[in-house]
């Protein structure tokens, strides 16, 4: 990553277009969300470090005051972080391979974040259609959901809905951290998983709770687990926050092409 101040000849003139079109009638506000599309545009990358706040003040014409609002406005939510000598750099995103089969907590912790989670709902009830079809499952038979904000260092990263077998798991106050752990625990922690990606937005829920504004990009991972002898045992989506996430994945030639 970079760990330099960007091009102010792309910067500036950036915000400044964006300040124009953003008519919240709150200068810092507005402010943050240019800085905001500058980071999903690459107009600043992961690591980049920000003109000082007078500097910056000075160059598109408003208040320091109002950069120092919207960039503590944007630390606070985990896009800028403050280094040392007080600069001001676009946080690193996490990088998330898809040739692994791992948890939300293992990710984590490999990438030395502390994972912690915060309780949306959770209960035992009669399986939906799609999670019979999802989990191979009978009419009538029974389900434990699971939906949780996935925090990193304290900071919201994603919301995790997962449905497990209730014959799996009948009691979702037994989750306390990393479900696969509780699933090795039985025996029936997952070896394989189909998954697929899409892309959405953030509605005003997944707003409130990512720290993000409405509309910001979400990516939408759907997967289904399976144990060794091939039974479904879990099925999850998780909205992470196109923010903070980047999806890995290694790619080969095949053989004699």
């Amino acid at each position: 990553m970079s760990d330099t101040a960007p091009s102010q000849s792309s910067l500036i003139p950036f915000l400044r277009g964006a300040l124009d079109r953003h008519t919240s009638g709150v200068i810092y506000r507005d402010l943050a969300a240019a800085l905001r599309q500058a980071i999903t545009e690459n107009v600043l990358g992961a690591g980049d470090v920000l003109p000082g706040e007078r500097d910056l003040a000075e160059e598109i014409d408003v208040s320091r005051t109002s950069v120092r609002k919207a960039i503590e406005a944007l630390v606070g939510d985990g896009v800028l972080i403050r280094r040392h000598g007080a600069r001001t750099a676009v946080a690193e995103r996490v990088e998330k391979p898809l040739s692994a089969l791992t948890s939300f907590s293992e990710d984590m912790r490999s990438r030395g974040i502390e994972p912690g989670m915060a309780w949306i709902s959770r209960e035992v009830g009669p399986a939906s259609p799609a999670e019979i079809m999802a989990l191979h499952l009978s009419v009538g038979a029974r389900v434990c959901r699971l939906k949780r904000l996935r925090t990193g260092d304290g900071l919201p990263m994603a919301i995790e809905h997962a449905v497990v077998p209730a014959d799996v798991l009948d009691d979702p106050e037994v989750v306390t951290g990393s479900l696969y752990d509780v699933l090795a625990e039985r025996h029936r922690r997952p070896v394989r998983a189909l998954q697929r990606l899409r892309a959405a937005v953030a509605g005003a829920e997944d707003g409130r709770l990512l720290h993000i504004e409405i509309g910001a990009p979400l990516l939408v991972a759907e997967r289904r687990c399976f144990t060794a002898d091939g039974t479904p045992v879990e099925f999850t989506r998780t909205y992470y926050c196109g923010e903070r996430y980047d999806f890995l994945v290694e790619l080969r030639a095949q053989d004699g092409m």
